[in-house]
């Protein structure tokens, strides 16, 4: 078994890897998108800054129904 700390980080990864995912498909991609090296105990997922434009579309993605 992986220690905790270990377990922690593999998780964030794989939520930082289906965020990316999620975003690529929509068309949006967030540059600094990244797990948070600073508190690996806290899986914290770092967004980092994006551009207005790409807020806006990331706001629309959001709004949509799904299936459309």
């Amino acid at each position: 078994m992986a220690p905790k700390n270990t377990q922690d980080v593999t998780e964030t990864q794989a939520a930082v890897a289906a965020l990316r995912a999620a975003l690529d498909s929509a068309g949006i991609v967030f540059p600094s998108l990244r797990v948070d090296p600073a508190s690996p105990g806290l899986r914290l997922v770092e967004l980092g800054r994006v551009r207005a434009d790409v807020a806006v579309r990331l706001a629309r993605a959001l709004e949509k129904e799904p299936g459309e």
